[in-house]
């Protein structure tokens, strides 16, 4: 069973990003961009408070 956390080897600020990749078995890179247009779509705020609470909830593995 696959299970999400966040990663303590592919991590740039908490692991989210890289956590998410390992889930979904897709680049990392991949996922950054999607948050990174995500803030800007959102003005900044939705992006940054999507990412704090992931990595608040998310547990690291």
């Amino acid at each position: 069973m696959k299970r999400l956390y966040r990663s303590t080897q592919d991590r740039m600020v908490s692991g989210v990003c890289g956590g998410l990749a390992e889930y979904f078995n897709i680049d990392p890179t991949l996922i950054r961009l999607i948050f990174v247009a995500f803030t800007f779509l959102s003005w900044g705020i939705g992006g940054i408070i999507l990412y704090f609470i992931s990595a608040i909830v998310i547990p690291e593995y």
